[in-house]
């Protein structure tokens, strides 16, 4: 069973540093891709990064390249998100999801229960 569980959400002022943690079981980070997308209250799900080992991708939304850094820890079965330089348009809820295609095309089959991410003006 698949299963994900993020952490390391909370509020920083603008211009701060986050880094989210998802933790994962029940696959291998080599078969699947690991993704975070993130849904701001009144707006739609958006994909903000994503990694496959199997497709040997590294995938940025535009919205977040050069300030946001996706890696995983196979040792620990973990995904992170450092997420620097922070913007008010940032606050968001953000979730990890695992794609079982490994295709990183931000379609997503299993999801975490979410953080919330809060970045003050």
């Amino acid at each position: 069973e698949v299963q994900l569980v993020e952490s390391g959400g909370g509020l920083v002022p603008a211009g701060g540093y986050m880094r989210l943690s998802c933790a994962a079981s029940g696959f291998s980070f080599d078969d699947y891709a690991i993704g975070w997308l993130r849904q701001a209250p009144g707006k739609e799900r958006e994909g903000v990064s994503c990694i496959s080992r199997r497709a040997k991708i590294t995938d940025y939304a535009d919205s977040v390249k050069g300030r946001f850094t996706i890696s995983s820890d196979n040792s620990k079965n973990t995904v992170y998100l450092q997420m620097n330089s922070l913007k008010p348009e940032d606050t968001a809820v953000y979730y990890c999801a695992v794609d079982i295609d490994g295709s990183c095309l931000y379609e997503f089959d299993y999801w975490g229960q979410g953080t919330q991410v809060t970045v003050s003006s």
